[in-house]
């Protein structure tokens, strides 16, 4: 042999052993082991699937599944961190005897003979949790599927949470750009390029024409849900069901297709969307004149795939207008009287006026809606209840400025049409939530102040009363309360209002053809000074509605002002695609604390979710909807449960 052919076959040789190392190197995976995996599986293996939500795994579920697994030996495949849920099934779930885990971090693992051996002999395979597009990139099409599959035909039991879950029906939303696309964002555009629906993944019969998604009630995810399976409908030309499973739920699933749901929180359940969605338009927000929506709970039977409901926990009707999901037929009303109420600062008979009050308001703006009237009825009614009611700070019982007088502003707006009105600086107008209606539906003009806005009124026949009307002995003992503080040498230099501010009311309204409209009526801050306008009369600072979000604000004024307090609620939810709950949260305990006011806010969403959140001791709150009668809380620890 020539020495240059020599060389060439030990640069043969070198290059077989580097790509066989390479290979090797590729085919790494974690793995982790709990318990004796010789022991005899003790019982029989069954049937049957675990379709868990995300968070914290339930544990009456997990017992169900590893009585499906006989008692034996569980196999869990994840694509991201450790053997930690391995130790839980074994240590705290308990019941099996091992438990086996395997991290893959690579496609090559799923062609390891280890792997394959491991799942051929497991009694139940649990997918874990991750980012769902790990696992297709990783699984597709390798011997890890046909496991799977082969598995399931066998009579074993396969679980997935979370990720885990969102890869098991006939299509899935893969994530495949690396990222989590929002309801807001799906419904933007369904058959977009970031809907990324995949299909001809995983083939099981029980979710054949089915399509998961997990994490559901807690990220408000039924809006993408709705885009997915319209893009899959579209894939697939056939009706098909949408399942999606709450953080706190799991759903068990027995071989006939008999689902039963385990929940670990109230309201948690599995929701149920049957096929066929109408027909989208390529580029452009979805469009969905009525779909009905099944939630399946503790107490149901679902059965798959059919996804039939026996007893669901809720029934409920949505449309999608132009990519916003809006409830149907589902009328809300919010109201709030005002937040900086403190422990300490009202009577045993004040309290119980300020919750009648506040329960009168609720019932007069909810007969509105029960009558097909639209939110802005329920609104302009709710809020006029509240003016004419002197323990808040807003009409009758307004605070006095430094010169002694009332001066009242208010807004309303419009969620459906984008219109609003306001008006500032009022001293004759009874209810200044009806002018402010006046000045949104009978002028070209948003906000009026002072005597013209007062002419306005009168021109269009609106109650004017003689400023003492306004007059109230405790106002205006907290007035002159306020100008003997002033006198002190401290005053100069303090930048809080002693509390000058409480008492504001407003109401936001959800009504049964899916739209909003908020508005806010106060007297403003005690002892203000030169025409000062708080944020109530403000569009955007303390009033906002929008197709999406409605918000009525309370607390120090210049604050909500600066930080555009209202709308950038609604901005979250609307950009972000962040829950109104979260977003409210942070705007009012957040954002607003850090530029250095305080104080609450009342917000509601079109699918009739409702937060009230505030950072003061109290906030005078309530709702009504069909549930019942009216909910009111005043106090910060006082319960109040959410619609």
């Amino acid at each position: 042999m020539s020495r240059r052919v020599g060389t060439v076959w030990k640069l043969a040789g070198l290059a077989l052993a580097w790509a066989l190392a390479a290979s090797a190197a590729a085919a790494e995976y974690g793995h982790y082991l709990v318990g004796d995996r010789t022991a005899r599986t003790p019982g029989k293996v069954q049937p049957g699937l675990l379709l868990m939500g995300g968070g914290d795994r339930n544990h009456d579920a997990l017992r169900w599944f590893m009585a499906k697994a006989g008692h034996g030996h569980i196999v869990v495949l994840r694509a991201s961190q450790g053997g930690e849920i391995g130790e839980e099934f074994h240590n705290e779930v308990g019941g099996v005897a091992s438990v086996e885990t395997f991290v893959f971090h690579d496609r090559a693992a799923a062609y390891d003979r280890a792997v394959l051996r491991a799942l051929r002999r497991a009694d139940g395979i649990f997918i874990a949790g991750g980012h769902q597009a790990r696992y297709v990139r990783f699984w597709r099409g390798t011997p890890v599927v046909a496991a799977l599959e082969a598995h399931v035909r066998a009579g074993k039991p396969l679980g997935g949470t979370s990720a885990g879950l969102a890869i098991l029906g006939e299509y899935l939303y893969g994530a495949m750009d690396g990222g989590s696309i929002t309801s807001p964002q799906a419904l933007a555009d369904p058959l977009g390029d970031a809907v990324t629906i995949e299909t001809g993944f995983l083939r099981l019969a029980l979710l054949e024409g089915v399509l998961t998604d997990t994490h559901f009630g807690e990220r408000d995810r039924l809006g993408r849900l709705l885009a997915f399976l319209a893009k899959a409908e579209a894939m697939a030309g056939r009706p098909l069901l949408g399942l999606g499973v709450d953080e706190d739920a799991a759903v068990a699933v027995e071989a006939d297709g008999r689902a039963r749901v385990y929940a670990s929180a109230p309201g948690a359940g599995a929701t149920v969307v049957r096929g066929p969605l109408a027909a989208q338009a390529q580029d452009a927000p979805m469009r969905q004149e009525r779909v009905q929506v099944l939630v399946a709970g503790p107490d149901s039977v679902l059965h798959l795939p059919s996804g039939e409901v026996e007893n669901p926990l809720a029934r409920r009707d949505f449309a999608v207008r132009d990519g916003v999901l809006v409830a149907l037929d589902r009328p809300l009303l919010v109201v709030h009287g005002g937040a900086g109420v403190e422990p300490g600062d009202l009577t045993a008979e004040e309290e119980q006026a300020a919750r009648a009050a506040l329960a009168e308001a609720l019932r007069a703006g909810y007969a509105r809606l029960q009558a097909g009237m639209p939110a802005l009825d329920a609104v302009t009614a709710a809020v006029t209840v509240l003016e004419d009611a002197p323990m808040f700070n807003a009409g009758r019982g307004a605070v006095f400025t430094h010169d002694g007088r009332n001066e009242l502003d208010t807004s309303i707006m419009d969620g459906a049409s984008g219109r609003a009105g306001a008006a500032a600086g009022l001293h004759r107008v009874r209810n200044p939530i009806t002018l402010a209606r006046a000045i949104m539906e009978k002028s070209r003009h948003v906000m009026m102040v002072g005597d013209g806005a007062e002419q306005f009124a009168r021109e269009q026949g609106i109650a004017l009363v003689d400023p003492s009307y306004f007059r109230t002995e405790k106002r205006w003992r907290q007035l002159q309360q306020a100008l003997q503080d002033d006198s002190k040498p401290h005053a100069l230099h303090s930048d809080a209002p002693a509390r000058a501010y409480f008492g504001t009311v407003g109401a936001v309204a959800l009504d049964a053809d899916g739209r909003l409209a908020a508005g806010t009526s106060t007297g403003g801050m005690t002892n203000k000074r030169y025409g000062r306008v708080g944020d109530s009369p403000i569009i955007g600072a303390g009033t906002w509605a929008d197709a999406r979000c409605a918000v009525s604000g309370t607390g120090w004024g210049e604050f909500y002002i600066r930080t555009a307090a209202a709308h950038e609620i609604c901005a979250r939810v609307r950009l972000s695609g962040s829950s109104l709950a979260r977003a409210a949260d942070e705007v009012i305990n957040r954002l607003v604390p850090q530029a250095g006011g305080d104080g609450g806010a009342i917000a509601l969403d079109a699918q009739g979710k409702a937060a009230f959140p505030f950072n003061t001791g109290g906030m005078d709150r309530g709702w009504i909807g069909a549930a019942g009668g009216p909910h009111v809380a005043i106090w910060r620890d006082e319960p109040l449960p959410l619609p």
